[in-house]
């Protein structure tokens, strides 16, 4: 990824939490921990979190509170889902909401899900190339 595509700097008292569904299965929650570490990393925002919307913790919740622990006003929960539907619209929403009553002063703000983009494309043409290859 090019560095103009993260020149936007987000302010000290943003946090991310990235949300995926979760599982039963600990590698897939392990999965989702390294995502955010690379997020970090590679956007350079320092108060980035992770949760499972069920399953496995951490819950939204905690991970919005420790946002906040580290100094954020607003916690945008990034969705790590593919496609809109009743997690996206509904619950992970009520949950946000929840948390944004508990925590005065606090915004709580919820991404879209990933969706169609075409950067996923590139990533769907490497698995292709990457299962060929094998």
């Amino acid at each position: 990824m090019s560095l103009e595509f993260f020149m936007h700097k987000l302010g000290s008292d943003t946090g991310i939490v990235i949300v995926d569904h979760g599982s039963r299965r600990a590698e897939a929650n392990a999965m989702l921990k390294r995502v955010a570490k690379l997020y970090a990393a590679e956007t350079g925002v320092s108060n980035v979190c992770y949760a499972h919307m069920e399953l496995a913790g951490p819950s939204i919740e905690q991970a919005i509170a420790q946002c906040i622990e580290a100094g954020a006003k607003t916690v945008v929960l990034s969705l790590f889902l593919l496609s809109p539907g009743r997690h996206s619209k509904e619950d992970i929403p009520r949950l946000a909401a929840e948390a944004e009553a508990h925590h005065e002063g606090v915004r709580v703000l919820v991404s879209a899900p990933m969706g169609v983009d075409e950067k996923l494309v590139v990533v769907l043409h490497n698995r292709v190339l990457e299962t060929l290859e094998e």
